[in-house]
C-alpha cells in the first residue's frame, strides 16, 4: 500500500497538475462545459496509454539504444530541472493560444494528445521515470503497482481538468499560477534527486 501510495505521489507530481490546469483553462477559454469534459476525458486516456507503452517497452528502448539507466537519468534530470525553472519563471497567461488554435468543434481530439497530453502532462520527468521503471525492474507486480498509481494520479489530474471551470472560479487563475511555481519547486529536488542517482551509480561502477 505505501508503495502505490508513494508512486501516485511521484507521478501526480511529475505530471505538474497545475500547470496543466493552468494550460487547460487557457486553451479551453469560452469553451462549453461538455466540450471541457469530452477533452479532459480525451487528455486523461491518452496520457495513460502513453504511459503504458513507456513502461512495458522501456527496457526495449534502451537496448536499441544502448543507452544506459545511469546515463539516462543524468539526462532526464537535467531536462526535469529546465522543466521545473520553466514552471518557477513562466507566465501560462502570456502562452494563451489564437483563438483559431481553440476552436471546440475542431481541436478536442487535435489538441488532446499534442500538447494537452504529451509533453504537458507526460514530460520529461514522467517519461523518463515510467522508461527507468520500465528499464529496470523485472518484478511485473511492481510495474503493476505502478500503473494503478499512474492510473491513479492521472485519474486526479482529469477530475480536476473536469471541474477546471469551478476550480478557477474558487481558487482563482493567480492561485493556480502559484500552485504550478511550487510544484516546479518539488520537481526541482525530484531533478536534483535523479541526477545524484545517476552520477552516485555511474562512479560506482567506474571504481
Amino acid at each position: 500500500m505505501s508503495l502505490f501510495l508513494n508512486q501516485f505521489l511521484k507521478f501526480f507530481f511529475l505530471m505538474t497538475p497545475f500547470f496543466v490546469l493552468s494550460m487547460f483553462l487557457s486553451m479551453t477559454q469560452d469553451w462549453e462545459t461538455k466540450q471541457k469534459r469530452k477533452l479532459a476525458l480525451n487528455v486523461g486516456a491518452s496520457a495513460f496509454i502513453v504511459c503504458t507503452i513507456l513502461l512495458f517497452f522501456g527496457r526495449y528502448i534502451f537496448s536499441a539504444f544502448g543507452i544506459t539507466l545511469d546515463a539516462f537519468r543524468i539526462g532526464g534530470g537535467a531536462l526535469l530541472f529546465l522543466t521545473s525553472v520553466g514552471l518557477v519563471n513562466s507566465n501560462v497567461t502570456d502562452k494563451k493560444p489564437s483563438q483559431q488554435t481553440i476552436d471546440p468543434n475542431s481541436s478536442v481530439s487535435s489538441i488532446a494528445v499534442v500538447p494537452l497530453a504529451i509533453p504537458v502532462t507526460i514530460g520529461p520527468g514522467t517519461t523518463g521515470a515510467m522508461l527507468v521503471i520500465g528499464a529496470e525492474s523485472t518484478n511485473w507486480q511492481f510495474q503493476v503497482i505502478t500503473l494503478a498509481g499512474v492510473a491513479l494520479a492521472l485519474t486526479v489530474l482529469t477530475v480536476m481538468l473536469t471541474a477546471a471551470s469551478w476550480l478557477e472560479e474558487k481558487l482563482g487563475r493567480n492561485t493556480i499560477l502559484i500552485l504550478s511555481k511550487l510544484t516546479g519547486l518539488v520537481l526541482a529536488a525530484m531533478a536534483s534527486q535523479m541526477v545524484f542517482t545517476g552520477v552516485r551509480s555511474f562512479l560506482v561502477v567506474a571504481k
